[in-house]
């Protein structure tokens, strides 16, 4: 499926993309679709159809149209009438992104008044049931998900023309990958913006989106820029569930087995997959760029979030010198990255986040799961304590920074004691200094 270009919405193309086995009939039963609505005649029969490739929508005898329900109120005078009407449910304002398999609408809500993101599934062509699989999955996997930093679905259900739609909330906003665009070109708007604080800020949002999901058994697996959306008033959203796989519960979707990544694979390296790989290649963990799908835990989205904090901070991915699939895979499960590795680019619109945000990236980013950092938890306490300003002693940088910070501590607390540090350490300096001086010159 060709990506959907989305700027304001809640949701991108590559939400249709989660491989389904099973028993789709249980599925959409699942979902509280009748089997007339699913475009089964029962429930076995439907199993049976989608065995044999048939068309789950074809077969339907009858899709109803949806329809405003609520009246409208009218006052004339003082009486106050319900006038009944039939307009169409959801009104569509303007496409915001299109795909090979789907397109995603802006539209009214004519029964609530309000304005949502609608993700439309075209019909498949041909006898091929996967992309409604998929497209089930999404809704069932965020329909599990109540939280502030995840879109909520508010509807599900068949269009007149048979087409299996959702309905999700609007985030008036931009998304991640075209903010750090802009900071990249060096717009001074996003850089008064978009300082070095806020983005930590829009960072623990991510995380706090991703602690939820992963509480809840699921694995989001595409963790990227273009999957995060900031709206308007600073809210920030996690979207694009569609290759979520459930490590925990009772109810884990099957999917197909782990395959060996093909070496004539295409380039796509900014775009979701769902092949032998699955995800986006760029932002991937170890163990999913060599497709060890089976191995993919809480960790994996770790490491995805440690390369889009990295790119948030540095304005540039950490393997962006790579233009090849294969060189990425490799540099992915193989090349070793440090501290010393990664950088922050000085810009003269903003300063060089500081040191020890690199260590914490490069914990994100180990290679071994077992060395990172192992749960989403750990991460927003590390993080927490770095915005602090507690970091751990790593490197020079972080020892001076921290010895700074105990002896700024102990003057406040013991201020009077400060004439005390304050001379000796400046006769010290004093000292030293002329001590190398008179050494250059003997």
């Amino acid at each position: 499926m060709a990506p959907l270009s989305v700027a304001q919405t809640v949701v991108s193309s590559s939400g249709l993309s989660t491989s389904l086995a099973g028993e789709p009939t249980k599925i959409v039963r699942d979902l509280g679709l009748g089997a007339e609505q699913a475009g089964l005649a029962d429930t076995d029969r439907g199993a049976a159809d989608v065995a044999k490739g048939q068309d789950l929508v074809s077969t339907s005898r009858e899709v109803r149209r949806e329809i405003t329900v609520l009246p409208l109120v009218e006052i004339r005078g003082e009486q106050v009438e319900l006038v009944r009407r039939s307009n169409a449910r959801y009104e569509k304002i303007k496409d915001l992104g299109k795909g090979g398999m789907g397109e995603v609408s802006l539209v009214r809500d004519n029964d609530i008044g309000r304005i949502v993101a609608l993700k439309r599934l075209y019909r498949p062509p041909t006898a091929d049931q996967s992309s409604l699989l998929r497209f089930i999955s999404e809704v069932r996997t965020v329909g599990q998900l109540e939280h502030p930093n995840i879109v909520p679905i508010h509807d599900v259900g068949l269009d007149e023309n048979g087409n299996y739609y959702f309905v999700m909330k609007y985030v008036d906003g931009e998304t991640l990958e075209n903010i750090i665009t802009k900071l990249a070109e060096g717009d001074p708007y996003y850089h008064q913006r978009y300082p070095v604080d806020v983005r930590l800020e829009i960072f623990m949002g991510l995380l706090r989106a991703l602690q939820y999901a992963h509480d809840q058994g699921i694995v989001h697996r595409d963790i990227k820029p273009a999957n995060v959306m900031v709206g308007r008033y600073g809210e920030v959203v996690l979207m694009d569930f569609g290759v979520a796989k459930q490590v925990r519960g009772n109810e884990k979707l099957p999917e197909q087995p782990s395959q060996p990544v093909k070496p004539d694979a295409q380039s796509r390296l900014f775009q979701t997959r769902n092949d032998q790989l699955i995800g986006t290649p760029a932002y991937m963990s170890p163990e999913q760029a060599m497709g060890r799908n089976d191995q993919i835990d809480e960790r994996s989205d770790i490491y995805s979030a440690a390369v889009l904090l990295h790119e948030l901070l540095a304005l540039r991915h950490y393997l962006s010198e790579v233009t090849s699939l294969q060189g990425l895979i490799m540099a992915i499960g193989c090349e070793p990255f440090t501290y010393w590795q990664l950088i922050f680019l000085r810009h003269p619109k903003h300063p060089v986040p500081r040191s020890e945000l690199l260590h914490f990236v490069a914990k994100g980013l180990h290679k071994d799961p077992n060395q990172r950092f192992q749960s989403v938890i750990e991460m927003i306490g590390e993080l927490q304590r770095l915005i602090d300003g507690r970091c751990a002693v790593r490197c020079p940088a972080t020892l001076a920074k921290r010895m700074t910070r105990e002896v700024t501590g102990f003057i406040e607390r013991f201020p009077k004691l400060s004439p005390f540090l304050f001379y000796p350490m400046l006769l010290f300096l004093i000292y030293s200094v002329g001590f190398t001086l008179l050494r250059g010159l003997m």
